[in-house]
């Protein structure tokens, strides 16, 4: 028993050692949220805030060049809620079409889908660009939103994966009852993969709160910029960097991944987890 306790309590302390070392720099963002600007970066200052200062918070709420810091958050939720729902969407009609339904060159387009997982951005971010210039769509949103309503590889086979799982005799019985095949993907196959596009949408939600070289490229207003642009704006290569603000809004920013995580964490571990349960 003491040499089981003994491995128990250093499993637990390699463990809480790891975790310490994974949220440390979180934890430093906090600690710099709430400390005067020009003692965030010196050595001599200690890991505690000495003094105790919530300016930050207010000052970056305020936002920058007159946009309220709430107005970049909207910017966010609306990338990202357009977006989701039309990655999720469409990433499951394509998964039902390549998992049920047979047409000519089948295998060559999956491949073709599966190549593109392995195609770095960069290569396809200059021609993008100029499509999208060439369809008047720079300093609007749409070459954000629209992209994913085409399909996102990793969400189709994710979503394949489930498809694969379901007994293809449920539609044979849904189409001797006359059910269409929109029926059978509405009905049988949507209500069923439900965690697939729950985890689809958590990923898609990430990416999209995160993503920085998208509005970049093609947002030019600061008023259209999402939280990922706002952030770089308290920064300033002339003037002094307003360092504290950008840290503040920073763990602001920071609310809704942890709020989503939490409140989701049960349909991320199940759709990655039985999405491996048949290939």
């Amino acid at each position: 028993m003491n040499r089981i306790q003994m491995r128990s309590i250093i499993y637990h302390i390699v463990v809480i050692l790891f975790v310490f070392i994974m949220i440390y720099p979180v934890l430093w963002l906090l600690s710099s949220s709430f400390k005067e600007n020009t003692s965030i970066f010196s050595t001599s200052n200690s890991f505690i805030p000495r003094p105790f200062i919530l300016t930050n918070y207010s000052d970056g709420w305020r936002g920058i060049g007159g946009i309220p810091f709430v107005t970049f958050i909207k910017n966010s939720l609306v990338l990202v809620v357009i977006a989701t729902f039309g990655a999720v969407l469409s990433s499951a009609v394509i998964a039902f079409g390549f998992s049920r339904i047979k047409f000519f060159g089948k295998n060559f387009w999956f491949s073709c889908m599966m190549l593109t997982l392995m195609l770095p951005h960069d290569v396809v971010m200059v021609p993008q660009y100029v499509i999208f210039n060439k369809l008047h769509w720079l300093n609007t949103i749409l070459p954000i939103v629209v992209p994913p309503y085409f399909g996102v590889a990793f969400f189709i086979f994710l979503m394949m994966q489930f498809i694969r799982t379901i007994p293809v005799d449920m539609d044979e019985a849904a189409k001797i009852d006359g059910c269409s095949r929109f029926g059978i993907f509405t009905r049988i196959v949507l209500p069923l993969i439900l965690p697939a596009m729950a985890t689809a949408a958590i990923f898609s939600f990430y990416q999209r709160w995160d993503d920085f070289l998208g509005p970049l490229l093609y947002l030019n207003s600061p008023s259209a910029y999402p939280v990922s642009m706002a952030l770089k704006l308290f920064l300033d290569s002339e003037t002094v960097s307003n360092w504290g603000a950008m840290f503040a809004m920073s763990i602001v920013s920071l609310l809704p991944v942890i709020a989503v995580f939490f409140a989701f964490q049960k349909q991320i571990v199940e759709g990655i987890s039985t999405s491996g349960l048949k290939g």
